[in-house]
């Protein structure tokens, strides 16, 4: 961290307490910026960062998209995610002896968070016990048109990583006593992994995201919902016309 910000001139900064804006959006400059080379250098060390810091996962996934034509823009959100690096210089992954080896996931998803394209970003972390031993934080492939199928989405990358992790643990004798547990705070996204007509309104859904309801379906996983935001997101399913 400390060499990530001495390539960048910026070993004595004012640290800050986020790495990206919470409460405004970032526009989109047209202005190039000048060193290109230093932007994509930097971008990229930022990238091995994430190995062991899950807590940069999403903005460098963002500062990451803009590395073929960065503007001042870009520059600014990058140099926003080193001050926040300079002031989280003893944040680390801490793995330590858990009295539980049960696996849960936890799915979330921005609908439409990209302003550019429409886009949705995806994030997922695993927990082997009370580990924390896989994330992952990117932008969705497709548009989607409605929350519950960004949230269907998100749930469908975490359940590919939570199969391929459950073959990992029978292959080194580590059977798992209960399936493992997915949890989303969408409950059209809940309701579609088991309900099998239920897909009579999201016909719109790629296929390939199905597979998640067939795991449920052969109690491979166990989804669950996060009670906290129930009433909000029923309201939003009824909204859209899903429940």
């Amino acid at each position: 961290m400390r060499d990530i910000l001495s390539r960048a001139g910026m070993v004595d900064c004012k640290p800050l307490a986020t790495p990206v804006p919470v409460t405004r959006p970032v526009s989109e400059s047209v202005v190039p910026y000048a060193d290109p080379t230093q932007y994509r250098s930097l971008a990229g060390a930022l990238q091995y960062l994430t190995v062991t810091r899950p807590d940069l996962s999403f903005a460098v996934n963002r500062v990451c998209q803009h590395m073929h034509s960065p503007t001042t823009e870009h520059w600014a959100m990058l140099k926003r995610v080193l001050r926040y690096v300079k002031g989280t210089l003893h944040f680390g992954l801490f793995i330590r002896l858990s009295s539980s080896v049960a696996v849960h996931a936890f799915s979330d998803s921005d609908w439409a968070g990209d302003l550019a394209d429409r886009k949705s970003t995806s994030g997922f972390a695993v927990f082997l016990g009370d580990n924390l031993i896989s994330w992952s934080c990117r932008k969705q492939r497709t548009v989607a048109r409605s929350s519950t199928e960004a949230e269907y989405k998100a749930l469908a990358d975490v359940s590919a990583e939570v199969t391929w992790l459950v073959s990992l643990l029978h292959e080194l004798r580590l059977p798992l006593a209960a399936p493992p547990t997915l949890w989303c705070d969408n409950l059209g996204a809940t309701y579609l992994c088991s309900n099998l007509m239920f897909h009579a309104r999201t016909k719109h859904v790629e296929i390939d995201y199905h597979f998640v309801r067939d795991k449920v379906a052969k109690k491979e996983l166990q989804r669950d919902s996060l009670l906290i935001s129930a009433k909000s997101e029923t309201a939003t399913c009824q909204e859209e016309g899903t429940t």
